[in-house]
């Protein structure tokens, strides 16, 4: 009898701690799910994008030339006596800057001048013998063809006096030519004889360098020669140097170089006060105007991966990433082309933060975004 009573209460205590096991193990569970954490950002921290005009450029880089460069020659052989200039000296066009030995000129001078006056000698002495012959001709004592030769004598020694004269002035020509003239004024940049030296004609002695004009010849590719035209300005930062020099694009090359698919482009800089020098490196680069507005981002608010450029976006209280196509970039005021993906209106984060994840709740707030609950600026994403 006490069995059965026994075995109901057993019974009916397990169904009561069954009972309450699960409604405790329900209960915990429900207080294990955690509200949804809603990232919050401040307006500093979202951009939309903004329509502007974004200047394009094209760069190009060389050496800086001078163009107005002479070389000093000898045009007469001799011995160099004397050499007044050093490199860096600065010379005047018709500056007297040298002497070469005139010994051996003036000896050839007094040949030629000997030969000019025996020609002289000779040719008096055939037009005397031509005159006589005319008359024995005109009275028949000597024949015709004695006549034409004495007339071909007599223009053969006019001929011999005629080279006679041409050469001595050559000589003297030669004899004014020892003194060496700057051709132009500038620096000296190089010496190629010394006094002493023996010279011979057409060798080089000195290297003059204008500095007022400088040139910078560079390359550009084929794609971009047909937006540059002669006359446009052009900003040159050369090395050694903090500010932009002012230039002007002088020439542009009419054919591509051979082997190659760029366009060999001259950039003419002034250069009065001559504190730029002549083989600097500089960069140049030519700044074409942009009419027509553009729909732009900062540069800091695109990412990429895998070369596929992406912003992430609030929309509908939701981070969406959304993939975008990127045109012209000015990296002067930080600013990228935005050619489709994005809609004028939508609300983009400025910048690139870690642990985003599509889908996550995120809003704008007009206040600092708390520690648990806003996203860290870290490294792109």
């Amino acid at each position: 009898m006490r069995k059965p009573g026994w075995m109901g209460c057993g019974v009916a205590a397990v169904v009561c701690a069954v009972v309450a096991l699960l409604s405790g193990c329900t209960g915990k569970e429900a207080k294990a799910v955690p509200a949804p954490v809603v990232l919050e950002f401040t307006p500093a921290e979202v951009v939309q994008p903004a329509s502007m005009s974004l200047d394009a450029s094209i760069d190009f880089s060389g050496a800086l030339v001078a163009p107005g460069t002479a070389v000093v020659r000898a045009k007469a052989p001799g011995t160099l006596l004397t050499l007044n200039v050093a490199e860096g000296s600065r010379v005047k066009a018709g500056q007297a800057i040298g002497q070469i030995d005139t010994a051996e000129l003036n000896s050839r001078l007094a040949e030629r001048a000997a030969a000019v006056e025996s020609a002289r000698a000779q040719l008096v002495q055939a037009d005397r013998q031509h005159q006589a012959n005319i008359g024995l001709a005109a009275q028949k004592f000597i024949s015709e063809t004695a006549q034409e030769a004495s007339k071909s004598t007599l223009d053969a020694a006019r001929a011999q006096l005629q080279s006679a004269q041409a050469q001595l002035a050559t000589a003297r020509l030669g004899l004014r030519e020892t003194t060496l003239l700057a051709p132009i004024g500038g620096l000296v940049s190089k010496r190629q004889a010394l006094p002493g030296e023996k010279l011979s004609l057409e060798q080089p002695v000195v290297t003059i360098v204008d500095l007022s004009r400088l040139e910078l010849a560079g390359s550009v590719g084929t794609h971009e020669v047909s937006r540059l035209s002669a006359g446009m300005p052009v900003q040159v930062r050369i090395e050694g140097t903090s500010e932009p020099v002012a230039g002007r694009l002088a020439r542009i090359a009419p054919a591509a170089e051979p082997g190659t698919r760029s366009i060999g482009v001259t950039v003419v800089l002034d250069n009065p006060r001559e504190t730029l020098r002549a083989g600097q490196y500089a960069l140049a680069r030519v700044v074409l105007a942009d009419a027509a507005p553009r729909l732009t981002l900062p540069l800091g608010a695109v990412g990429s991966t895998s070369g596929q450029d992406h912003v992430w976006v609030i929309e509908k209280g939701a981070l969406i990433r959304r993939s975008i196509t990127t045109g012209r970039r000015d990296d002067v005021r930080g600013r990228i082309e935005v050619l489709n993906g994005l809609a004028p209106e939508a609300v983009v984060l400025a910048a690139r933060f870690d642990n985003l994840r599509e889908g996550d709740k995120a809003a704008v707030v007009n206040r600092p975004p708390g520690p648990s609950a806003s996203a860290s600026a870290s490294s792109p994403q």
